[in-house]
């Protein structure tokens, strides 16, 4: 699990590299076309009145660069980012001297602001609505409360669970963005701009190869152009072509699909061991040999929203399409499995 390049969680090559590779100005950002037209819009008219921009809550799956178009904001506003995470903030006081650091126009960026404290969070109130922090001093009687103004930063909250985000806290937000998956031609436009910052030439087809393979998310998209790219310099090759690609991501083990070994051993214990299914998860946990926690949150969700599986109330599926990319053929519908049971 740790080891699996096809991950979306970012990866400790990535942090430097994501650096480098990230577009700096809202004009030279490739896909997310509704949010970025939305957020430039707003942007421009908060400029015109030289006021801060709202404050912006980004949601959905990771790696699809909520912290990259946090940067861009910031640069377009013409102030600071400054990053932290639901996590690292521990204490009201931690956030409280993170707010009174910020400068106008600043945009303070909270990865994972679902997992905020619930009293870190309620600090956050006063000073999204009215720019100002409540500090009580003393305790006891002799307790008192004073209120200190902030400057008119914006808040940039990004989750990958919208769900788990408490309402007053989402309702204090003006603008919210739905982050969603990119298309092959968007990816590839990525791998495009990404080789030429790398300073590796790579042909469209190539290019395409690596987008399709890519799960839909640029950090991934990244991660193989650089495992090809190697896989390229060590062949010698002055440009990365087809059978370039080809050859470094079947040694990556990532299929045509962006399946790796363990999401094709899910769809094989799915459909050889239980005739398509369903199959409980705990069971399928069993023959797959990952534990139930990791299968549900790490290699379901893209399983699921490729339509490669279904939930059902006695379990999990296999589709025509699981049916198709392993090359099996279907014997039975669910309705033949369940009569044939009950049989």
């Amino acid at each position: 699990m740790e080891d699996r390049i096809i991950t979306t969680s970012k990866m400790e090559e990535d942090v430097q590299s994501e650096y480098s590779l990230r577009p700096q100005r809202i004009s030279e950002y490739i896909g997310q076309e509704k949010v970025k037209e939305k957020m430039n819009i707003f942007i421009k008219a908060a400029k015109k009145r030289r006021e801060s921009l709202d404050h912006v809550l980004l949601y959905g799956p990771p790696g699809l660069g909520k912290t990259t178009l946090a940067n861009i904001i910031a640069k377009e506003m013409g102030g600071e980012l400054k990053i932290t995470s639901g996590p690292a903030i521990e204490r009201a006081g931690d956030l409280a001297a993170i707010l009174t650091s910020l400068n106008e126009y600043d945009v303070l960026f909270i990865d994972e602001i679902h997992r905020l404290n619930r009293s870190v969070e309620e600090i956050l109130y006063p000073a999204m609505e009215d720019y100002a922090l409540d500090i009580v001093i003393g305790k006891g009687a002799a307790a008192k409360s004073i209120r200190l103004d902030l400057p008119k930063f914006t808040l940039l909250g990004a989750t990958t669970r919208i769900g788990m985000l408490s309402a007053p806290l989402r309702d204090r937000f003006g603008v919210l963005a739905a982050m969603e998956y990119y298309t092959n031609e968007e990816l590839k436009e990525i791998v495009i701009r990404s080789a030429d910052i790398l300073g590796c030439n790579i042909d469209y087809d190539a290019a395409f190869e690596i987008a399709r393979r890519s799960r839909g998310t640029p950090r991934i998209a990244n991660r193989l152009l650089k495992r090809v790219r190697d896989f390229s310099e060590v062949k010698e090759h002055n440009i990365i072509n087809l059978q370039d690609a080809k050859d470094a991501l079947e040694l990556l083990e990532v299929d045509g699909e962006g399946f790796d070994r363990v999401d094709n051993k899910i769809l094989e214990a799915i459909i050889d061991n239980f005739n398509g299914g369903p199959v409980g998860i705990e069971t399928l946990s069993y023959f797959v040999g990952e534990e139930l926690g990791t299968i549900e949150d790490v290699y379901e969700p893209y399983l699921l929203q490729r339509g490669f599986i279904i939930r059902t109330p006695r379990g999990r599926m296999a589709t025509d399409k699981s049916y198709k990319h392993l090359g099996r053929k279907k014997i039975n519908n669910a309705i033949d499995n369940q009569t044939k049971f009950f049989d």
